[in-house]
C-alpha cells in the first residue's frame, strides 16, 4: 500500500484550481485519491497497532471553514489524518498531513490544557533528565533531531525560575516531535514504514509523559 502520484498531482492542482467549479468538474479524481488517502491510513494504523492502543482515527474534511478566514479559498490541497491514543492513561496523539511540498508527520502534545501544562514544567523544574534522555536517544534523534517543537514563551512562565538550567523546556507552550518528508519520500514504496518507525520512535516520549500526567510530583497515581 502506498500513495500514489495521481493522487499527489490532483492535490497540486487543486492548489492551482481551488474553487468551487473545478473542484465539481474533477469530482470523480478527488474521490479516487480520497480512497487512496483513507487506504493509506488504514495501514498506517494497523501499523500503529502493533505496538500501541488507538483508540479512533479522523480523517480530516478537504472543505475549509472559511467564516472567520481572510482566505476565502474552499478546499484543503492536502489529506490529513490524526489517530487519537486509548485511555486516560495513554496520553498523546499521532497525526500525518500529505500536501504537495509540505508533507509531515507529527506526535505529542500541541496545546495541553493549563493543569497538564503545569504538571509537565513542575516536573522538568524538578528534573529534566528523563526528558533529555529521550531526546538524547539515538532513535529518537534518527527521526527528530533531538528537539521538541511548538509555540514558547518569550520569557519564564510566571512562577518560574528564568534562570533555571532547563529553562528553554519550562519555556515550552507545547511538546510536539515533527519529521517533514519530500514529495519523492511520500512516493517512496517505504514511505508507510517509514510513517509506523518514525511512530514507533515516540513511544518512549509518549510513555514518560503519559507518566508525569497520571501521577502527582510525589510519582501516587491520580486515576
Amino acid at each position: 500500500m502506498q500513495f500514489e502520484k495521481s493522487s499527489l498531482q490532483y492535490l497540486i492542482a487543486l492548489k492551482k484550481n481551488n474553487n468551487r467549479d473545478w473542484f465539481a468538474d474533477t469530482k470523480p479524481t478527488f474521490k479516487k485519491a480520497q480512497d487512496n488517502a483513507k487506504a493509506m491510513y488504514a495501514s498506517i494504523r494497523e501499523g500503529l497497532e502493533n505496538h500501541d492502543e488507538i483508540d479512533k482515527f479522523k480523517l480530516f474534511r478537504i472543505y475549509r471553514d472559511v467564516r472567520f478566514s481572510k482566505d476565502k479559498t474552499p478546499y484543503k490541497a492536502h489529506f490529513a489524518g490524526s489517530y487519537s491514543r486509548l485511555g486516560k492513561e495513554l496520553r498523546g496523539g499521532y497525526y500525518l498531513r500529505i500536501r504537495p511540498g509540505e508533507s509531515f508527520l507529527a506526535g505529542g502534545f500541541w496545546e495541553p490544557n493549563k493543569e497538564d501544562l503545569l504538571r509537565i514544567r513542575k516536573e522538568i523544574e524538578q528534573d529534566a533528565s528523563e526528558i533529555r534522555a529521550i531526546l538524547k536517544d539515538d532513535n529518537y534523534m534518527k527521526y527528530f533531531g533531538g528537539i521538541f517543537e511548538g509555540a514558547e514563551l518569550k520569557s519564564a512562565p510566571r512562577g518560574f525560575d528564568k534562570g533555571h538550567k532547563d529553562i528553554d523546556l519550562l519555556r515550552k507552550k507545547g511538546f510536539i516531535s515533527v519529521r517533514n518528508f519530500s514529495d519523492a519520500e511520500v512516493l517512496a514504496p517505504n514511505f508507510l514504514e517509514e510513517v509506523t518507525e518514525s511512530f514507533k520512535a515516540l513511544r518512549p516520549f509518549f510513555n514518560l509523559f503519559s507518566d508525569v500526567l497520571t501521577t502527582d510530583l510525589n510519582g501516587e497515581s491520580l486515576i
